[in-house]
């Protein structure tokens, strides 16, 4: 990283399946990052349980004495439908609620391999880079290719001029954790001119918060 300005990173969350996946390259990549984030002294914030990709992750940044903080919706709690949360653990209404804490409380993203909630999750926080909502860095660990046909559709949608070259930066991608958040470390937020002056906090006299009753 000679010659590049490191942002400090200290919380990352991580978005994943609370399944397996059918390669265990998967499962191995999980732990790995755990591991990488752990003896880079960085924390992990998730979405609690310890299913899948979840627990792995989780349980390897645990074992490395680094704090771990799951955020979870109440409903998955009933009759311990995901597991314990390995560390702390902090219960939410909805998964809007659930989104917005995780944003806040978090210097960067990464997203493992994972169905729905996963994308979900990772284009909510894309798109909120683009309007500016924050300037935190978002990657995708592309393990054995999972993320191919999405970084392609996200290259074709940027050809179609449906993104900008410059919003299409925001997603950053590496086939290794080390990589990816040496990436995210380097990464410097450039807001689209149109969008920079958006403002979302309810009152600029004070300390700027996301409204929670923002949907997008």
């Amino acid at each position: 990283m000679e010659g590049v300005s490191v942002r400090k990173i200290k919380k990352i969350c991580v978005f994943c399946g609370a399944n397996s996946g059918k390669d265990v390259a998967f499962v191995n990549a999980a732990f790995h990052l755990g591991e990488v984030l752990g003896k880079r002294k960085i924390d992990l914030v998730y979405g609690g349980g310890k299913l899948g990709l979840m627990g792995c992750v989780s349980t390897a940044v645990a074992q490395h004495e680094r704090q771990v903080l799951g955020i979870i919706p109440s409903a998955f709690t009933i009759n311990n439908l995901v597991g314990e949360t390995c560390g702390k653990e902090i219960k939410v209404a909805t998964m809007q609620e659930r989104l917005v804490m995780m944003m806040e409380l978090s210097d960067a993203f990464i997203a493992l391999p994972g169905g729905f909630g996963t994308l979900e999750e990772l284009f909510q926080m894309i798109s909120w880079a683009q309007l500016n909502i924050h300037n935190k860095p978002i990657g995708v660990l592309n393990i054995n290719g999972f993320f191919n046909g999405l970084l392609s559709f996200v290259d074709h949608a940027v050809k179609q001029e449906f993104i900008t070259p410059r919003v299409r930066k925001i997603l950053i991608s590496a086939t290794t954790a080390d990589e990816l958040v040496d990436k995210l470390q380097a990464f410097r937020f450039e807001p689209d001119p149109a969008l920079s002056n958006l403002k979302w906090s309810p009152s600029s006299s004070q300390k700027e918060k996301l409204d929670l009753t923002l949907r997008l």
